[in-house]
């Protein structure tokens, strides 16, 4: 039943516009989509430097992987970092509670979906931003982030890895920390990263140097210090 009525939903919008509609409502989206551009990196150019923690919007408050979310949030913080989450729920709202409560930065990039998002109440008000386009919202994680944490999530936990990994391998960008939390839940993708991607020669064995896969929000915190460590650089620079 659900995919009749969605695949209902689908020919009605296709019909209900036509080519010149769309043709018009695409130019006015170029529009909308530079002012979330300028709104991010407007609020976020004055934040100072900060770490992404992302993962799933499910997971439940008290669980394993939203504590240590909430840990590494607080560790990050008391090193001088600010910590930018999706700005939503699970694993998004246990950074932004860590970064609250140890009274560091705590900043949301919002997305608007029809179901499951909804701002959390860790976020500090003055650092919300709502987008209704997911790669501009990307852009901003990925322009304003000194490092990328990253939990246990799902298709977009994994779109905001790939992405950074992506950018970090092609020299779009400069290299930065990119930490996996969990032996146990990434193993699997690990593996056939080694045996299928590299077997076939798609990406270099090199390029896993990329990633740091831990088990603790101390060891994910030290990756990030020890990164900057390595050239004299504070959280100020």
């Amino acid at each position: 039943m659900e995919e009749i009525i969605e695949e209902v939903k689908i020919k009605e919008a296709f019909q209900e516009r036509t080519w010149n509609e769309i043709q018009s409502q695409d130019s006015w989206q170029i529009f909308k989509a530079m002012a979330e551009f300028v709104q991010g990196y407007e609020k976020l150019a004055k934040i100072g430097p900060s770490v992404s923690i992302f993962g799933s919007a499910r997971t439940k408050p008290g669980t394993k992987y939203y504590k240590m979310a909430e840990d590494i949030a607080a560790k990050l913080v008391e090193k001088g970092y600010g910590v930018i989450t999706g700005g939503g729920p699970g694993i998004m709202e246990a950074g932004n509670k860590g970064a609250k409560e140890k009274r560091g930065k705590s900043i949301g990039l919002n997305i608007v979906l029809p179901f499951e998002q909804v701002p959390n109440d860790y976020v500090d008000n003055d650092k919300s931003i709502n987008f209704d386009y997911f790669f501009a919202r990307k852009v901003c994680f990925i322009k304003y982030s000194q490092g990328f944490v990253v939990l246990p999530g799902g298709f977009g936990t994994l779109d905001e890895l790939f992405e950074a990994l992506t950018l970090i391998q092609t020299k779009k960008i400069g290299r930065f920390p990119i930490v996996m939390v969990g032996t146990e839940y990434w193993s699997g993708l690990m593996d056939w990263i080694k045996s299928t991607m590299i077997a076939e020669g798609n990406i270099k064995p090199e390029d896993l140097n990329l990633i740091k896969v831990v088990d603790t929000a101390e060891e994910a915190a030290k990756v990030i210090e020890d990164f900057y460590g390595k050239y004299m650089l504070q959280p100020n620079f």
